[in-house]
């Protein structure tokens, strides 16, 4: 069977909240079956880690009945970034897959500063805990030499799932290139991090993302029923899987803000000239290889956090209480999740908020994931219409704020998320326009005021 009459892909999407199994029909790009559980971290062992033996059997259980029905006929794989997996010479984990929000000792840190190449190298911020792939390595590799001394084989996470169903071990370009310090994206290479490390020759072969690394292995296609050979895809970082169609659907310049865990800003068109790597803007890696400016929050986790605090809000409501919210200079300021976003160090806190009630408190919430969106996209010089995509695209509320901030036309695209779609396009499949709802600029009065006492507060 070749790409193109493929009816049925299924898609792994592991994200750093939640694992899923998808199942899209190629011609309407529908997905026909989701399957779903949270991905938690270990606290045990060495250091914490995912669970990844229990992310298989959910992978097996769910591709079992998924392909008793609906069917499938390719696997396609993403999955989070800031991840490694280190493979023993029996393909087996040598080390855990280490929980990328672990913080090192101070003196681990240190010694990982003066190792790590300069931004004009890697276009990689100096990031907290081990958002940094390379921070990982050096952290495994100085603090437990023993078992490093076992790990013949490094891989990027997404391949790694892709390698567990192949036997064939690769790395991936959008997985390097996603503020790891460890590639060169103006160069097109490895960056010097990786001799200072001396890993070079564990890194497993690079592969494209749309190479199908070979088909299911025939132990577990026979545990899984499979009634004929299924290829698997190398596949693909989650942000850069919610890039890719629009990467096949537009012309340059636009931005796609990909919401999950993380707001991921892409200035498609852009060029990586002004990036501030102390705001946490950076270049992301494209499946095509490309290096894209990008800037990011992490601005689910924080609406988690919100919508546990405040409660559920009708979205009406909501909308009627901006008005009301601004008048009053009622104010959230960053960061309710620290260590990342445009504005490092920055404590959260609220202004004017004793006698809000819920509909206010909500209202500002969607103000600040607003404000902070805005922000970034300005970061990276980003022109053009605003793509949203994920979660955030079904926010109302965020939506006509955004678009008012911005000035530009913003485009919400409501789905789960942009990543499964972006992930099975790397089958060969045509790609299909979703249906879109489009924001244009509105007159808020007062937000433009507001935005200003609201920079000025966090001074």
């Amino acid at each position: 069977m070749n790409a193109t009459s493929y009816r049925r892909i299924a898609v792994l999407d592991i994200g750093k909240t939640n694992a899923k199994i998808v199942v899209l029909d190629s011609e309407t790009g529908a997905e026909i079956a989701v399957l779903k559980r949270p991905n938690i971290a270990l606290k045990t062992g060495l250091y914490p880690h995912y669970d990844v033996e229990a992310l298989w059997s959910f992978a097996l259980d769910a591709l079992k009945s998924l392909a008793r029905e609906p069917g499938f006929d390719a696997i396609s794989i993403t999955t989070h970034g800031a991840s490694a997996a280190l493979l023993a010479r029996d393909g087996a984990l040598a080390m855990p897959v280490i929980d990328y929000e672990h913080e090192y000792p101070q003196e681990v840190r240190d010694a990982y500063t003066r190792l790590r190449p300069s931004f004009d190298e890697t276009f990689s911020p100096h990031l907290a805990m081990g958002l940094n792939v390379g921070a990982q390595l050096h952290y495994q590799k100085t603090t437990f030499p023993e078992e490093f001394a076992e790990v013949a084989t490094i891989l990027t996470y997404a391949q790694y799932w892709t390698a567990r169903l192949t036997g064939v071990a690769a790395n991936e370009l959008t997985s390097l290139g996603c503020h790891t310090d460890l590639w060169n994206p103006r160069e097109g290479h490895y960056s010097s991090l990786v001799d200072r490390l001396a890993i070079r020759d564990l890194m497993a072969p690079i592969r494209s993302a749309f190479d199908a690394l070979g088909p299911v292995l025939p132990d577990i296609a026979a545990e899984l029923g499979l009634a004929a050979p299924v290829p698997v895809y190398c596949g693909i970082h989650d942000s850069n899987a919610s890039l890719l169609p629009h990467l096949v659907h537009r012309e340059a310049p636009f931005a796609v803000v990909s919401t999950g865990t993380w707001v991921i800003n892409f200035g498609v068109g852009g060029d990586l000239d002004h990036l501030d790597p102390k705001r946490d803007a950076l270049a992301n890696v494209d499946a095509y290889g490309r290096a894209v400016p990008s800037s990011r929050f992490m601005g689910g986790r924080e609406f988690e956090i919100l919508l546990a605090e405040i409660g559920p809000v009708d979205e009406k409501a909501a909308q009627a209480a901006i008005g009301p919210v601004i008048d009053k200079g009622m104010m959230l300021l960053a960061n309710i999740a620290s260590g990342s976003g445009p504005f490092p160090g920055k404590t959260s806190r609220w202004i004017g908020a004793e006698e809000a009630n819920r509909e206010e408190r909500s209202a500002a919430a969607c103000l600040y994931l607003a404000l902070m969106t805005d922000a970034c996209l300005g970061l990276i010089g980003a022109k053009g219409p605003v793509i949203v995509e994920g979660p955030f695209a079904l926010n109302g509320t965020y939506l006509k704020l955004l678009a008012a901030l911005t000035g530009r036309e913003v485009m919400a695209l409501p789905g789960s998320t942009g990543t499964s779609q972006g992930a099975a396009l790397l089958t060969g499949i045509r790609p299909v326009s979703g249906a879109e709802t489009h924001v244009p600029p509105a007159d808020i009065p007062g937000l433009t005021s507001y935005r200003t006492r609201w920079y000025a507060a966090m001074e």
